[in-house]
């Protein structure tokens, strides 16, 4: 795979190779390029050589005239018409811009699936606030070693590692993404079989925090970085059931719980992690696969490849829009007519299996956003060698918050023909929704239980 590998990436590829494994952040030197070469959180200012990716000049911070938080979010760049489509017949011509799992899928499908490329917008923001702590992560914070693998020490309220030189880095930048404080939304997972039947596994919604991102909250802060609160409403067959997590810069102190309606009662998941299946999926989806990746890194080693140009999910708030899930969900795979690709650069993760650990899929390959640090695109391989599930994220430009954010996520089975998504919203009245913060004691099983019953 051959790779154009940006200026920075050059400039730090002397140190990549010393410090894979090293703790400490940057220097002050290599901080103070947050402030000029680079933007607040990291991504390159600069656009690259053609054009074709602009310079970031603030991101989108402008909130449509009569927008109200949780409304149908519109889309700004709904005038736009793709610049060119990319299918199986041209792929060749951008493979070099192409994940793997994209390749397959033009492949597999070549009748129905398709990449329309639309302008590139680097909508990516965050408070001043976020910015302000994102440069003091990057001379404090350090990966440690934890019993689950690295964890980080050392950051709060911002990026934990805006100058990475470790594959570690990224992918805890990745699960420690700009997203807000707290919000809640409503949508449904649906699992499509190979034979097209849509399956709605779950619909609810869900209340979620990152006490990482109190503005006034780091002298209290625990360690407890993400919280999540999901009842569901249906189909009957699940309706009551509910999940509850609480995740920890050590994953070792991660911990969820669930409430199964037939038995009344909250009980702890003993293995909350890495390739044990998500209770409201089906079966079908793993926990590390939540938002492409969220879990655990003990199973995996993980090698920061470098940074890449690639057609990516980007803004993607054309898939908003359609009022049917029905409208947005293909027989194989989301509508491409209302998917916006966009060209971005990524930093590529390359994961493959730590000796003595197991994992369903022992190698996956990870595509994560420079500019917001949103896991947009990954591929796994299973134990055969065989590329098995090609998983996707729509990142969506929130400009109230402001931020790229998303909460529309799933995979595509290329073996079995199957996929799945959480989080499609068409046809709920909260798609997202900015709220007062939660108290601690809402995302505890008490409060899970007491929901559950009702």
């Amino acid at each position: 795979m051959k790779f154009r590998i940006s200026i920075l990436v050059i400039a730090l590829s002397g140190w990549f190779v010393l410090t894979q494994q090293a703790g400490a952040g940057v220097t002050p030197e290599e901080a103070a390029s947050l402030k000029s070469t680079l933007m607040p959180l990291g991504g390159e200012k600069a656009g690259n050589e053609d054009g074709t990716i602009p310079a970031w000049t603030g991101g989108n911070t402008e909130v449509p005239v009569g927008f109200k938080s949780g409304a149908r979010r519109p889309d700004p760049f709904a005038d736009e018409t793709p610049l060119f489509s990319i299918t199986v017949n041209n792929m060749e011509q951008y493979a070099d811009k192409l994940s793997d799992g994209v390749k397959a899928m033009l492949k597999k499908y070549p009748d129905s699936y398709r990449i329309n490329v639309y302008p590139t917008h680097r909508t990516a923001a965050a408070p001043q606030w976020v910015y302000d702590n994102t440069y003091k992560n990057a001379t404090r914070a350090q990966l440690g070693e934890g019993e689950a693998g690295p964890k980080v020490e050392g950051a709060y309220g911002g990026i934990p590692f805006p100058i990475p030189r470790s594959g570690a880095e990224v992918m805890w930048n990745s699960l420690l993404a700009w997203r807000g404080e707290s919000w809640s939304w409503d949508g449904h997972n649906v699992l499509i079989t190979p034979e097209g039947k849509a399956v709605v596994t779950a619909h609810g919604p869900a209340q979620l925090q990152m006490p990482y991102y109190f503005e006034d909250g780091e002298e209290s802060f625990n360690g407890e970085h993400w919280m999540l609160r999901r009842i569901n409403a249906g189909p009957a067959l699940r309706a009551g059931e509910g999940i509850l997590s609480r995740l920890n810069l050590d994953p070792s102190d991660d911990r969820s719980w669930v409430y199964l309606t037939g038995q009344r009662r909250v009980r702890r998941l003993p293995n909350a992690c890495c390739d044990t299946p998500l209770p409201s999926a089906a079966g079908v989806l793993s926990i590390d696969e939540v938002s492409v990746y969220t879990g655990r890194m003990d199973r995996y080693n993980w090698n920061l490849v470098g940074k890449k140009e690639m057609f990516v999910p980007y803004n993607a708030n054309r898939i908003l829009q359609p009022t049917s899930n029905a409208d947005v969900l293909g027989e194989h795979h989301l509508n491409p007519e209302h998917v916006r690709w966009e060209l971005h650069r990524v930093w590529v993760v390359e994961a493959t299996l730590a000796e003595g650990k197991r994992h369903l899929a022992p190698k996956s390959v990870y595509y994560i956003d420079e500019d917001s640090w949103v896991a947009l695109l990954g591929d796994r391989w299973d134990a055969s060698g065989q590329l098995w599930k090609t998983m996707w994220q729509m990142p969506f430009t929130m400009p109230e918050i402001p931020a790229v954010h998303t909460n529309l996520y799933g995979f595509y089975d290329l073996v079995s023909g199957a996929w799945f998504s959480i989080g499609i919203m068409n046809e709920t009245t909260n798609q997202y929704s900015t709220v007062e913060r939660y108290r601690d004691s809402f995302f505890s099983p008490d409060a899970l239980a007491a929901e559950g019953v009702q």
